[in-house]
């Protein structure tokens, strides 16, 4: 079973999602197992109010709030504690493109780790911190992920992304016709009954090819068309 575990402000965006479909009988299989922790419960105590808050302005100034290193570090030390081996990623434009190599190499992992930014960032000593490898109390560095070239507002979206990519290779997550279905050549084009669509006076039929039974031309087919993109 695989662990992801969210560092997040806004659980409730994600959770419905995660709840449902193929991911949610993967939970309820125990293939996966996904916790939440806010930032808000580990804020600690403090007689100073402006210590109470989970985000504060910016050093140098700039027009949005940035999350405070404590409650981030501390929902982390509570998320993975002494563990090793646990996989960190944070979400940052200018990370590593995540694609399927790396969808299928986290889903070795027995551990994963996001942490979710908001408003104009994480205090970047959060990175730091954990990116200390031997110095560092949370073990092994963590790593910059980028799901894009475009700026989103929080990173619940991406690690919702990553979560739904990577699970798919988890032995089991799966069922039998699509585990059938994910062996094949895909294609950006898929077609269903009827075989002929009439739409406002014009037919659109599906391509003889794949009526054709022939698997060979079939599979052929849907390589030419993944390769012209369409």
């Amino acid at each position: 079973m695989i662990h992801f575990h969210i560092i997040t402000l806004f659980p409730e965006s994600i959770e419905p999602y995660l709840k449902a479909s193929i991911i949610g009988r993967a939970i309820a299989a125990k293939k996966i197992k996904i916790s939440y922790y806010d930032p808000k419960r580990f804020i600690g105590k403090s007689s100073r109010t402006q210590d109470m808050r989970v985000d504060r302005r910016p050093y140098g100034g700039g027009p949005g709030m940035v999350l405070r290193p404590e409650p981030m570090l501390n929902a982390v030390k509570k998320a993975i504690g002494n563990k090793k081996g646990v996989e960190k990623i944070f979400f940052a434009t200018d990370g590593a493109l995540f694609d399927e190599a790396m969808a299928k190499k986290l889903s070795k992992k027995k551990d994963v780790l996001f942490i979710c930014g908001h408003y104009e960032g994480v205090d970047a000593r959060v990175f730091k911190v954990l990116s200390a490898g031997g110095g560092s109390s949370f073990g092994g560095k963590a790593k910059k992920v980028s799901v894009g070239p475009y700026v989103l507002t929080g990173g619940e979206l991406p690690a919702t992304t990553l979560i739904d990519a990577i699970s798919r290779h988890v032995p089991g997550v799966l069922g039998k016709a699509e585990s059938l279905e994910a062996s094949r050549v895909s294609s950006p084009e898929v077609y269903t009954r009827p075989e002929v669509l009439e739409w406002k006076g014009r037919k659109h039929r599906v391509p003889k090819v794949l009526l054709s039974g022939n698997h060979a031309e079939i599979e052929k087919w849907k390589k030419g068309r993944k390769n012209s993109g369409g």
